[in-house]
């Protein structure tokens, strides 16, 4: 059976330390993000998309180059 992943703000026994998010809710948030920033861009609202784009840089450090592993 897989750990138990405890959620964000969980301290150091906590968030991260039981293998932290999967690749696919890593994927699906990037992907959520991105399409927001989108969005947002299409509709002007240039607030939004610097959130949202922001949001998917971090997801997509998150997923394809390991960041936040601590290995």
């Amino acid at each position: 059976m897989a750990p138990r992943w405890a959620g964000w703000g969980a301290g150091p026994a906590g968030a991260g330390s039981t293998g932290g998010p999967s690749p696919v809710f890593l994927g699906a948030v990037l992907l959520l993000s991105t399409g927001m920033a989108v969005t947002s861009a299409i509709e002007g609202k240039v607030p939004g998309v610097f959130l949202a784009g922001s949001a998917a840089i971090y997801f997509a450090l998150r997923l394809f180059v390991g960041l936040g592993r601590g290995r």
